[in-house]
């Protein structure tokens, strides 16, 4: 009797539709991302439908305007809509693994199939580092890599979206180092009133940082990003464990919401294990780490190839490799205040605040 097979291209097609499908399910920040203006994280995929290593984006802010009441004259009385574009790089990234026959037929396990998942794994933990990377690019710099007159330059055009600890006035005349010495283990922990803090700085700062309208409750939303010691320290604050007794209830159906999650005054906190500390910055030596207040826009996540797995064989046959790769990027959406839509950049949809991390006794 003959048995019908699925043919190998076919084969991995069909695991490559479920590891995408996979991939935006499970990824931390699955949550936040879509294809809308009204998304943490926008993703476009217009390169998928031409060449080209780059796309743009166009950044929307909020009107202002009072408009016209009680047949007031609106032709000649509209409100620009101010609006900038963010030009986003994609590149290619890819991972392999090689395995030979003989090892296949020792081992106990399937290794191929191990290797598929274990660069599934792989994917997923590289689009989660580099949502966290975009998160504290100083201007497409890597945070850790900016020089201090980088950092400070950034902290100049960025002053009304950036906070040191409980206090505004722990900014010390934008010298990012110095503002980051004035952040100390006692008062400037993150609680509910440093977090509404964020949120009127991000309310008051010139444009707005917009708010995500959620699609079930029509309610708006910010989410706040916090690295695990820091989300310790709210989770502690007394107004915050008052509040949570009937978030899980009123929640469970908002997909920016997931088990584990602080809902607050119109925040979602999100703990994000992976956030690094910034060693012996502040007051005293301690630990600072950063936390990022997102609204709209926050990023940008360009696709021109999904991931995709890729199978080949070497050596007469004798060894056999599976491979994943994507051709995207992941960057912090910036706009122009100045002139021109590259000087004097802001971060266009995050509030970035640096709170006391300090490590259990």
């Amino acid at each position: 009797m003959t048995e019908t097979t699925a043919a190998t291209g076919l084969t991995v097609q069909q695991w490559d539709d479920k590891f995408f499908v996979e991939h935006v399910q499970q990824n931390r920040f699955a949550g936040e991302m879509g294809t809308s203006e009204n998304s943490i994280i926008q993703v476009k995929e217009d390169l998928k439908k031409k060449k080209g290593d780059s796309l743009t984006f166009a950044l929307v802010n909020r009107l202002t305007g009072a408009g016209q009441t009680d047949g007031g004259t609106l032709e000649g009385n509209e409100e620009d809509l101010d609006s900038r574009s963010f030009k986003l790089t994609v590149n290619e990234r890819a991972h392999g693994v090689r395995s030979t026959s003989w090892e296949n037929q020792i081992s106990s396990i399937d290794l191929r199939k191990a290797a598929k998942m274990s660069l599934k794994t792989w994917a997923m933990e590289n689009t989660r580092d580099r949502v966290i990377a975009a998160l504290g690019d100083i201007n497409g710099i890597a945070y850790g890599t900016a020089s201090e007159a980088q950092k400070d330059a950034w902290l100049v055009d960025n002053a009304d979206r950036v906070l040191f600890g409980a206090a505004k006035s722990n900014n010390a005349s934008n010298d990012h180092s110095a503002s980051l010495l004035n952040i100390d283990g006692t008062n400037d922990k993150l609680t509910a009133s440093a977090a509404s803090l964020m949120k009127r700085i991000a309310q008051s700062a010139s444009p707005k940082i917009r708010p995500v309208m959620s699609a079930t409750s029509g309610r708006e939303y910010f989410t706040v990003y916090v690295p695990s010691l820091v989300f310790r320290d709210l989770k502690a604050d007394t107004t915050i464990t008052a509040a949570q007794r009937d978030v899980s209830l009123r929640m469970q159906n908002e997909k920016l919401f997931k088990g584990g999650d602080i809902e607050w005054d119109g925040m979602i906190f999100k703990e994000i294990h992976d956030i690094a500390v910034i060693s012996g910055v502040g007051a005293a030596a301690i630990d600072v780490a950063p936390v990022y207040f997102c609204g709209a826009q926050a990023l940008g996540y360009g696709v021109a190839s999904r991931w995709k797995s890729a199978e080949e064989t070497f050596d007469y046959g004798r060894k056999k490799g599976c491979a994943i790769m994507e051709m995207g990027g992941i960057e912090k959406m910036v706009f122009g205040s100045g002139t021109t839509d590259t000087a004097d950049l802001k971060d266009h949809g995050v509030v970035t605040g640096f709170f006391a991390s300090v490590a259990d006794s």
